[in-house]
């Protein structure tokens, strides 16, 4: 364990020491799209936060190879570098769209090729574990199938709920904890080594988002961008995929006794690949509603719009701070309340556990609907927004031409 956070620690630190230098770069380079109608942030703000965060996946790698205990991963399997070279492909795609914008075939087109590449190198979905029925194995075309799949929708997820201040590192940083227990517990709980890739990635991930997160909280001081967005996204697929790729069926098998039992007793431990897809819950039903709603009105499924949760939750009158809460809270409870149902064996005393917070969350939810509204007085809005005029000043201290009199457009 203590390996473990020291690698997360080492993350975290590079992760935040860069993001600075990097926002620097992003108003050098004019990475600060202008504000769209959909947008709920009030002044341009730079983005390529992703950059960071890749080199606080490469430092947290980096120490891992170094370390006693985890240095086995990188003798034993290629996944560290599968999901290094997949995190390449999607950084570099998201850098270009932050930058310049591409369009959603051609990033869907990069996902593609990220998953790929790992694919190839040994990060893929093996078997398929089946309630009532045991460990189903995959043919080498279905396992490549099911592993770009679940990229892509993971990748999607997490970038589709990337609208407010520190939401989207929030909550997949709530996702990764809770996987990094799953997978912890499988390791040394269970005995199986082959979960030792899943629990690496999941706390290189923690570190990421605990790193970015100071400089993220509203009023954010950089944006993650799709950069940082996809990035994350790839690294909890990757750890649901490195599970159903390394762990022994069979060895799970053995360690409940039968098939039937490990598929019923073990149930949240033994579907690795389902799990990653329930902690980030709330962004896959976002995710879903969004491809429904666009859809029904006629419209391209990878049409931005203005009907994400988080934009409900500002609508029904939640301030951007509280909405990101509850959605954090939400997050947190599903997450870990599945992790309790696959810990606990009285499942029925978890569930009766899980209601009273889940009451809770329905009073933070409608909170806007039961508190009397307030008329705001003049002056209390908070500080005045930067404006695109005070970035262009900024920038062109950066690049050394502050003297050179005037900026022209």
């Amino acid at each position: 364990m203590r390996e473990y956070l020291l690698t997360l620690c080492v993350t975290a630190a590079v992760t935040y020491l860069l993001t600075a230098p990097v926002r620097k770069f992003a108003i050098l380079i004019d990475a600060m799209p202008q504000i769209r109608a959909r947008d709920v942030h009030r002044e341009p703000t730079p983005r390529l936060g992703g950059i960071a965060m890749f080199g606080g996946l490469c430092a947290g790698l980096l120490v891992a190879g170094q370390l006693t205990n985890i240095h086995e991963v990188f003798e034993t399997t290629s996944e560290p570098l599968a999901l290094l070279s997949g995190a390449s492909v999607v950084g570099l795609l998201g850098v270009l769209d932050d930058k310049w914008g591409l369009s959603a075939l051609l990033k869907l087109g990069g996902q593609v090729i990220a998953a790929g590449v790992m694919v190839l190198q040994g990060l893929t979905v093996l078997w398929l574990p089946i309630p009532g029925v045991g460990p189903v194995p995959l043919s080498e075309e279905q396992g490549m199938f099911l592993t770009v799949t679940v990229v892509i929708v993971t990748i999607n997820a997490v970038n589709f709920v990337d609208g407010l201040d520190g939401l989207a590192s929030g909550i997949v940083c709530i996702a990764a904890m809770a996987f990094f227990m799953h997978a912890y517990r499988m390791w040394y709980g269970y005995g199986i080594e082959g979960a030792a890739p899943a629990t690496l990635f999941a706390a290189v991930l923690i570190g990421m988002c605990l790193g970015f997160l100071p400089h993220n909280i509203h009023p954010a001081r950089i944006f993650m961008g799709d950069s940082g967005s996809m990035l994350i996204g790839l690294v909890i697929a990757a750890s649901a995929v490195s599970v159903t790729g390394q762990v022994d069926s069979d060895l799970l098998v053995e360690r409940a006794g039968s098939s039937r039992e490990a598929t019923h007793a073990m149930m949240p431990v033994y579907i690795p690949l389902l799990l990653p897809l329930t902690v980030i819950a709330l962004p896959v039903a976002d995710l879903l509603l969004a491809i429904v709603r666009r859809v029904w009105k006629g419209r391209s499924p990878f049409a931005a719009d203005r009907g994400h949760l988080h934009h409900r939750l500002l609508d029904i009158g939640h301030s951007h701070r509280r909405a990101v809460f509850v959605l954090y809270f939400w997050s947190a409870l599903i997450a870990f309340g599945t992790i309790a149902l696959s810990v606990h064996d009285g499942s029925v005393w978890v569930a009766a556990g899980i209601v009273p917070f889940g009451l809770v969350g329905l009073v933070l939810l409608l909170l806007p609907r039961l508190a009397p509204r307030r008329a705001r007085r003049p002056g209390t809005a908070g500080s005045t927004p930067r404006t695109q005029d005070a970035y262009d000043a900024e920038r062109r201290e950066l690049s050394g031409t502050a003297e050179g009199g005037p900026h022209q457009p």
